[in-house]
C-alpha cells in the first residue's frame, strides 16, 4: 500500500471527536474546516519528531473533489516538525503559506518572471507597472465583489 493510501485509510479512522475546528488569523473559527493529527503506524519510518496534520473542509464553489475525499469534504495533509504548537495554529500557518505561494505565482503571471528591458531604469519602471497590476488584483475583489469572493483576494 502506498503512503497516500495509508494516510487516506488513517484519515477514515479518525473519530469525529478528534477533529479540531480550523481558525482564521483573528482567532475566530473557520466555518466548515477542521484539522486533526495522524499518529501511529502511518508515521513508521518517518524522521523522529515529524507530525502529520490533516485538514478537511467543505469545498469552495467550483472546486473539484477527488475520489479520495470523504463525506463531501476536501482533504489536505502536510508534515511538520514543529512540536510545541496547537493543531489549529499549524493548519493556519500552512494555509497562509499557500496564499503566499499563490500571490508569488500571480506576480509572475503579471510580468515578474523576467526583466524584459535592457536598461536598469526601464526595468525599474517595468517592476512598478507589475506592482500596480498586483495592487489592482488585490483591491478589485474588495471594491467590486460581494460575499465570499470579496473575502478571498487573489492577489
Amino acid at each position: 500500500m502506498s503512503i497516500t493510501e495509508q494516510i487516506h485509510q488513517a484519515v477514515l479512522k479518525i473519530p469525529a471527536s478528534a477533529w479540531t475546528p480550523a481558525v482564521e488569523p483573528g482567532g475566530q473559527i473557520r466555518d466548515g474546516a477542521w484539522a486533526a493529527e495522524l499518529a501511529g503506524d502511518v508515521l513508521d519510518g518517518w524522521p523522529k519528531g515529524m507530525r502529520l496534520i490533516v485538514r478537511k473542509e467543505h469545498p469552495h464553489p467550483g472546486a473539484q473533489l477527488r475520489f479520495t475525499d470523504t463525506d463531501g469534504h476536501g482533504l489536505t495533509a502536510f508534515a511538520t516538525n514543529t512540536q510545541d504548537a496547537a493543531i489549529a495554529a499549524l493548519e493556519l500557518r500552512h494555509r497562509q503559506r499557500a496564499r503566499t505561494e499563490d500571490r508569488i505565482r500571480a506576480a509572475r503571471a503579471t510580468g515578474l518572471t523576467n526583466l524584459p528591458l535592457h536598461d536598469t531604469a526601464q526595468n525599474q519602471l517595468w517592476l512598478e507597472i507589475v506592482q500596480i497590476a498586483r495592487a489592482l488584483l488585490a483591491w478589485m475583489p474588495m471594491l467590486a465583489l460581494t460575499g465570499p469572493a470579496r473575502l478571498k483576494p487573489s492577489a
